[in-house]
């Protein structure tokens, strides 16, 4: 029986020694959008992207490494909160991005798929996230996997 063919990636949730691997991506996810990570202040984009891994029911940094040469190619980013709407905790799909290169492959929805896991095993009741207007690609993503589109605005 030949044996099966590995994942061209894999996915696991950034700690201390790996989260600063996941910055790079995270930028270029800001820059896609026209937002100035520095204008928040000096260090502060920084701060924020290891507080979530550094302080235990914040959040969680998901990244995707390439198998082969084990370099951050995805990375998911999830900001847990509390409602009283739904009883609980929940979560905010924060980020979710896959560098231009390995886009239209599968991994985005790979990624989505192991954040939604990530925030089930976390007791996460709900998962929240916004999409820039006019990116149909990613609503596209959304609505595929179950999300649907709220009547009310942040």
């Amino acid at each position: 029986m030949p044996s099966a063919t590995p994942p061209p990636f894999i996915l696991e949730r950034a700690d201390r020694a790996t989260v600063d691997e996941a910055l790079p991506l995270l930028r270029a996810q800001m820059a896609e959008h026209g937002i100035d990570v520095e204008a928040t202040g000096e260090g502060r984009f920084d701060a924020a992207v290891r507080g979530l891994v550094e302080t235990a029911g914040r959040g969680a940094v998901l990244v995707a490494r390439c198998a082969e040469t084990r370099c951050v190619v995805g990375v998911a980013v999830l900001a847990h909160t509390w409602t009283i709407e739904l009883g609980g905790p929940c979560t905010w799909l924060d980020e979710l991005y896959v560098v231009p290169g390995r886009r239209s492959a599968g991994l985005g929805t790979a990624l989505l798929r192991y954040a939604v896991d990530v925030a089930r095993s976390e007791g996460c009741r709900a998962i929240d996230l916004e999409v820039d207007a006019g990116h149909a690609r990613a609503e596209g993503l959304y609505e595929r996997e179950g999300f649907r589109a709220l009547r009310r605005r942040h």
